[in-house]
């Protein structure tokens, strides 16, 4: 367990009262279910959706998370990724990925409606771009 958990919060986040946001992609949006203030940053939970923008961003090029924890649910739709090391994979409504930490990956596409829930530790995580995996 966190040597944090004496200091998290209990959180009830409804749908009713859902905010989305700009985030790290242009072409998403993205309701924070308020994980990282109840775990004072220990992880971030959001629903990420397609907004409908298909722009071109730095997540379609090879990049990678720094983080400790990663874990994405299909809740509609599809994308294709590939993986350094794993290939193209498609994930699909009502799959789940542990994506590993520091993996370099890359979207190559997505469904209009694709949508997910990510959980990632810790919550202040870092992308950055990376050069194409041998």
């Amino acid at each position: 367990m966190s040597k944090n958990i004496e200091k998290w919060d209990f959180i009830h986040n409804t749908a009713a009262n859902a905010i989305w946001k700009p985030g790290l992609r242009e072409i998403f949006d993205y309701r924070d279910l308020g994980i990282n203030k109840g775990t004072n940053g220990d992880y971030i939970a959001h629903i990420i959706k397609a907004n409908g923008k298909e722009l071109k961003d730095d997540v379609k090029e090879w990049h990678m998370h720094e983080c400790d924890f990663q874990f994405v649910l299909v809740l509609n739709g599809w994308a294709t990724f590939e993986y350094e090391g794993e290939g193209l994979k498609t994930i699909r409504k009502g799959d789940a990925i542990n994506q590993k930490p520091m993996i370099a990956h890359r979207e190559i596409a997505c469904s209009k409606d694709f949508e997910v829930l990510e959980i990632v530790a810790p919550a202040n995580f870092k992308t950055k771009i990376v050069n194409k995996p041998n």
